[in-house]
């Protein structure tokens, strides 16, 4: 059954600006515990504060989580992650993010290494799929796990390829910091760029703080695209990065660099876009790893301005 998202946008928007060491003054999403009989584990959605230990899980497997991701995430659907323990302590966790009511993406799916080969992960991955109800659900999977996301009906449609490397900041007049007055326009270029409308995600995603900003291009008095830049445990990355073409989604790129200098930059790019391939290859940028990009479902109609996903974790 399709669990109803009752969110408000303002405590949205107050989960992005907390205090990250203030965990326990959230008020968590109601728990639907469940023990599976097959395991034994208690399986519950996850609260801010399993979230934060989940990222921290994920930067030990190498992914490499932004900053501020825990608090972003969380208000993208906080029913929408999901933990296993024992004894009260966590032993698995996953993500399934209801973005919308026809589309979902799963992520974090992790196990901690003790676990692992009892059949926990995937007691927790059937679990969490029920909340996305009938949604069409997409992931980026990791190569050894794909034939066994295609068991649950997952389809390859492409690749998410991360790329690594030095980019130089250069101001441009084109190229500004975006303000509330371009949420609805970033909304549309969003929905535009990845055929899935994902307000809550999106509404804490371009706020500015200290460790993430939002630029926007522009032509003239037109919003033609926009880039979101956050730091990460090492570098940054540039994420969504959505743009007319290559060149200007360069030029957005290389300004967000002015906003949060790093010598150290981290884009994820479709392999459909390969002439932003090309272009960052030729730049020295170097392929540290790749995922396949799956769906359950009918996959969205995406426009192809798409230059760099927002996360692997949640589309």
């Amino acid at each position: 059954m399709k669990r109803t998202l009752a969110v408000n946008p303002i405590q949205i928007l107050r989960i992005d600006r907390l205090d990250m060491g203030r965990w326990d003054d959230i008020v968590t999403a109601p728990r639907s515990d469940e023990t599976d009989k097959g395991t034994g584990m208690n399986m519950r959605i996850a609260n801010l504060k399993d979230l934060a230990q989940i990222l921290d899980w994920a930067a030990d497997e190498g992914w490499n989580p932004g900053l501020g991701d825990a608090a972003g995430f969380f208000a993208a659907d906080p029913d929408g992650f999901f933990v296993a323990e024992q004894g009260g302590a966590l032993v698995a966790a996953i993500s399934v993010v209801a973005h919308s009511a026809e589309f979902a993406f799963l992520g974090l799916y992790l196990c901690h290494p003790e676990f692992r080969g009892q059949g926990i992960g995937y007691s927790l991955w059937k679990h969490a799929l029920d909340h996305a109800g009938t949604r069409t659900v997409g992931l980026d999977g990791v190569a050894d796990q794909q034939a066994n996301y295609a068991k649950s009906g997952f389809v390859k449609t492409g690749s998410s390829v991360r790329y690594e490397g030095v980019l130089p900041p250069v101001a441009s007049r084109n190229v500004r910091l975006a303000d509330d007055a371009d949420a609805g326009v970033i909304s549309t270029l969003d929905q535009q760029a990845n055929g899935v409308t994902r307000p809550r995600f999106l509404n804490a995603w371009i706020a500015q703080t200290d460790t993430r900003k939002t630029l926007v291009l522009c032509s003239g008095s037109e919003v033609t695209g926009f880039a979101t830049i956050r730091r990460c445990r090492q570098g940054v990355k540039v994420g969504p990065v959505i743009a007319p073409d290559t060149a200007q989604a360069l030029e957005l790129t290389k300004g967000a660099l002015q906003a949060l200098p790093s010598d150290h930059v981290i884009i994820d790019v479709p392999s459909e876009n390969t002439a932003l391939t090309n272009t960052l290859i030729g730049a020295g940028f170097e392929s540290s790893f790749a995922t396949a990009r799956m769906w359950r479902g009918t996959p969205p109609v995406a426009s192809g301005t798409l230059a760099a996903i927002a996360t692997m974790e949640l589309g």
